[in-house]
């Protein structure tokens, strides 16, 4: 046995030897082989077409000649700078309508791209989420990478395989109901209606969009009018769920809508927050939460499913997702299948979910009236929400002997944890010793199933 440490010099001179030895005997071969004989005995008429003396490579007869000229010029038409400002593309809108898309337009939704990707990577705003939107819509939008086009670009794979159905959805609330505590909600049940009011920034909406028919710009049936309201639930998974069912043209804008309004909760809500509160109400503290027992907490998925299943079946799905991953957290006996729906599962789903929803924003899609529409009416719903959420609070305290602080109304969104730490954050402001983010997580929780109760009867009447 060589020892390699001891004489590094040896074994380097025997690896040597052994290369040259390689080469020898591959040169002494191509010296006698067929083709080298076959070459040795061909005729002075033959040596153009053996020895490619008129310069053409073997194997490449069929191919046309390139000069530097027109290598240069075929380099320069395949920039990306080039394409971003001379490339123009007949397609089709979802509806069947012709447009062209203009280089510019591709350039203007890369620069939308690194402008999420800047929100989510330096502003902090949901960047689980932003950071791989940003990403897909700029890989979306490259010249001539063709990552979104069918059948084979990686883009269209990932949205095909799990977006524009209902499979990435259902695994994302799989894992929002893993990681989900249903304690604060079986503790104090009534905070539950707070949740329930929240949808009715979703209703209101679907009813202003219905309305909004009458003018000239806008023209959403009733389809991709409940898309866009369902926006006001702040639930991004059941935005895509409906609108993958319902208008799948419009999951793009109504995704990104629902993502961005998700990360400005801690913007959006304070001011509204402090609009329709007094500094007395803001001052209400309530009373420590009871303890849950196991058997409460591993029976409420159970029973929520049920009454899912025999009062509104075609959101039984969704909450059944919901259930079962909370379920899986609660009974205590599969811990590792809880870790990986908590983890390593709705973290890989999320990267496939936001590349697919980033695929969709190419400029046929975000670059028209409809998607402004979009955006100002998601924005709509989400304050009608949150607004909602503190009013029905308010009213609940004309009947309660333990008033309820309002703040954890707006909380009844389902932007899961955030909107139950902004709650808590505005009454710290006013009271330091007031720790609402317990309380909050009630109305918090339930509005997740509020949510996914409204898309059930969308889809119900119109899928």
């Amino acid at each position: 046995m060589f020892n390699f440490k001891k004489d590094p010099v040896f074994v380097t001179k025997v690896c040597f030897i052994l290369l040259i030895g390689a080469f020898v005997i591959s040169l002494a071969g191509a010296a006698f082989s067929p083709r080298a004989e076959a070459q040795s005995t061909a005729s002075k008429d033959d040596l153009p077409s053996i020895y490619n003396l008129d310069g053409i490579i073997p194997n490449s007869e069929n191919l046309p000649k390139v000069s530097l000229k027109s290598f240069l010029a075929n380099i320069a038409r395949t920039t990306g700078i080039y394409a971003f400002f001379t490339d123009v593309k007949p397609m089709e809108t979802p509806a069947g309508l012709p447009i062209t898309i203009l280089g510019w337009q591709e350039l203007l939704m890369v620069a939308v791209g690194f402008l999420i990707i800047y929100l989510g990577a330096v502003k902090n705003f949901e960047p689980l989420l932003l950071i791989p939107i940003g990403f897909g819509t700029v890989f979306v939008n490259i010249p001539f990478a063709a990552m979104g086009d069918a059948p084979h670009g990686m883009l269209h794979i990932i949205y095909e395989s799990g977006v524009g159905n209902e499979f990435f959805p259902m695994i994302i609330f799989m894992g929002i109901g893993a990681m989900t505590d249903f304690g604060p909600l079986i503790a104090n049940p009534k905070t539950a209606l707070l949740g329930a009011a929240a949808q009715f920034g979703v209703f209101a909406t679907l009813f202003f969009i219905s309305v909004a028919n009458y003018l000239p710009v806008v023209a959403f049936n009733l389809k991709e009018a409940c898309s866009v309201a369902i926006i006001g639930g702040a639930d991004a998974p059941t935005t895509i769920y409906i609108a993958a069912k319902l208008a799948p043209h419009l999951l793009a804008t109504v995704a990104v809508a629902a993502y961005s309004y998700m990360a400005l909760v801690p913007i959006i809500q304070p001011p509204i927050m402090k609009l329709l509160t007094t500094k007395e109400e803001r001052l209400i503290r309530m009373k420590q939460l009871r303890p849950v027992s196991k058997v409460e907490k591993v029976f409420f998925p159970l029973v929520v499913f049920i009454l899912s299943i025999f009062l509104i079946p075609s959101a039984a799905p969704l909450i059944g997702c919901l259930m079962f991953g909370n379920f899986i957290r609660e009974c205590g006996v599969v811990d590792r299948l809880s870790k990986t729906l908590q983890n390593e599962l709705i973290n890989i789903v999320s990267i496939f979910l936001s590349l697919g929803v980033g695929s969709q924003m190419t400029p046929d899609r975000f670059l028209n009236p409809s998607s402004l529409i979009i955006v100002v009416m998601g924005l709509v719903a989400f304050a009608i929400a949150t607004a909602t959420g503190i009013f029905v609070a308010k009213i609940m305290n004309l009947f309660l002997k333990e008033k309820i602080n309002p703040l954890i109304g707006s909380a009844g969104v389902s932007a899961v944890p955030m909107a139950a730490r902004v709650s808590n954050k505005v009454g710290l402001e006013y009271d330091p010793g007031n720790f609402l983010l317990m309380h909050a997580m009630g109305p918090n929780v339930s509005g997740v199933i509020g949510t996914a109760i409204a898309a059930g009867v969308m889809i119900a009447i119109y899928g």
